[in-house]
């Protein structure tokens, strides 16, 4: 068992070095705000569209989701139905628009910056309260990564959980601090890959060690005759109920809202490339998702139904299955997982931080080089925080994360779609959906019973258009010089 973690540990480790040297390889080509932030716009489709899926699905897609699929069978696919659905209307309604406009308003780096040019908001309030959503919902959801990093190496190696922690957290803060978007799209596109080739092998090899279908199928009906329902739930035999369902495919509402995605259609090269990308993204979630459920499926007849936590079922069934030096690589999967959600929260964060605190309200005339050293240091504050709180084992901070989902969702999704296909909308009906969907998720999710066990992300969304709509027709029209842009764009 020693030699085997020290197998696991070394490949670990070289594993983290190559992160580590990307990051070195990218500062060299780092040498203005617009590098640091979106890479120079410069991503090619693989690199954005495996990067844009490996930054959403973090350690939920190797932990949380077969987790799911092992306790509840397969009825806990309906959130990654909704995902997949999500991602490719994203790509399809969002990705060119906004790689366009994104460019033509002022060359917008950042969601705020973007919604503060695409109105023309001298007031600086698109601006501002927008990055204050960004940094207060991205502080926990970059807190809870930090949680689920250290929960592996606790797991596998049996580290004291404050080391753990504090590995991670370094090797993130590394590559991101140098190498800045560069770093962490270069880095994700690898650790998307890893990702998608641990979990396509783990279900091949377990599904052949059980002796094929009439195996595997046999041991999920002695399980419950509900593992393969889609509308009960295996580990009560309760029926699904409408509003189960609705909330679970919901999900994938908040793909329109989320920044460190969107980041990555703003950075494309070329609007050309998305048709190819938007394919590379779909088949890369498709292929994912559906071998996530099938690890957990088939972790019920590989694994002791005595398994404590559910969500440890891919991490035990990589060491049944494989050599330690096969193990170190699959295992570090779910670290990649983790680090590359983890790597782009922190860069949104800081971006937010440089771009629309620090230029935007105090130093307007600041120098490329300074922004740079600005977001540089950001990065490393925001991951202190984040670090602080991850070092609770037992924070409740990965129950935040769907409040930063739906928050996100509901916040940025309809305003960005409006000000991307509503001329008629203005400043200030933009402000209005992004707090109303904002604050809806926040109080809804405080109440409980009937109506408000709905996922917090349909209210939100549903009274962010209205709040859109009603406040952008109450108010003026926007300037002649919006609508003109506006308009220019949609010809084009």
């Amino acid at each position: 068992m020693v030699q085997n973690n020290i197998t696991i540990g070394l490949t670990f480790g070289v594993y983290l070095l190559v992160m580590l040297g990307i990051g070195i390889i990218a500062y060299r080509r780092t040498t203005n705000l617009s590098d640091y932030i979106l890479g120079g716009r410069s991503l090619g489709p693989w690199t954005s569209a495996i990067s844009a899926g490996a930054s959403d699905m973090s350690g939920w897609l190797l932990l949380g989701l077969p987790g799911a699929a092992y306790v509840s069978g397969i009825s806990a696919s309906w959130i990654a139905i909704g995902l997949l659905i999500g991602t490719w209307l994203n790509w399809l309604i969002v990705a060119r628009r906004l790689r366009i406009y994104s460019f033509r308003a002022s060359d917008s780096l950042t969601l705020p910056d973007f919604f503060a040019n695409r109105f023309n908001d001298n007031t600086q309030l698109l601006r501002v309260i927008s990055a204050i959503f960004i940094l207060v919902f991205f502080l926990f959801y970059t807190s809870s990564g930090l949680v689920a990093g250290g929960r592996l190496f606790e797991t596998v190696f049996g580290f004291d959980y404050t080391i753990a922690v504090t590995v991670g957290t370094l090797a993130i803060i590394f590559y991101t601090f140098f190498g800045g978007f560069l770093a962490v799209s270069w880095t994700d596109l690898i650790q998307g890959l890893m990702m998608a080739a641990a979990l396509a092998i783990v279900p091949i090899i377990a599904f052949s060690d059980l002796g094929g279908a009439s195996g595997a199928g046999a041991a999920l009906a002695a399980e419950s005759e509900h593992m393969l329902s889609w509308f009960r739930d295996a580990s009560t035999g309760e029926a699904l109920t409408a509003m189960g369902i609705i909330s679970s495919l919901a999900w994938g509402l908040g793909y329109f809202g989320q920044p460190h995605i969107l980041a990555r259609f703003a950075a494309i090269r070329s609007e050309d490339d998305i048709p190819t990308a938007r394919r590379i993204a779909v088949s890369w979630s498709a292929l994912c998702l559906v071998a996530a459920v099938a690890v957990g499926l088939l972790g019920v007849g590989f694994v002791s139904r005595e398994l404590g936590d559910g969500e440890t079922v891919f991490m035990v069934m990589v060491n049944l299955i494989f050599h330690p030096v096969i193990a170190g690589i699959l295992l570090a999967a779910i670290l990649a997982a983790v680090m590359s959600t983890a790597d782009s929260q922190l860069l949104v964060s800081s971006s937010a931080l440089t771009d629309d605190f620090y230029k935007a309200l105090f130093r307007k005339d600041a120098s490329q080089s300074e922004l740079v050293w600005v977001g540089r240091f950001a990065v490393i504050g925001i991951a202190v925080l984040a670090y602080l709180l991850a070092l609770n084992p037992d924070a409740t901070v990965l129950d935040l994360v769907s409040y930063a989902w739906a928050g996100f969702g509901a916040a940025f999704g309809p305003a960005l779609i409006m000000s991307l296909f509503w001329r008629r909308m203005n400043q200030w009906g933009a402000l209005a959906g992004i707090i109303v969907g904002g604050v809806t998720v926040v109080l809804w999710a405080e109440l409980s019973g009937g109506l408000f066990d709905l996922y917090e992300i349909v209210p939100g969304v549903i009274f962010a258009y209205l709040a859109i709509v009603a406040v952008s027709l109450a108010t003026d029209e926007p300037a002649s010089s919006v609508t003109a842009e506006f308009d220019a764009i949609n010809r084009g």
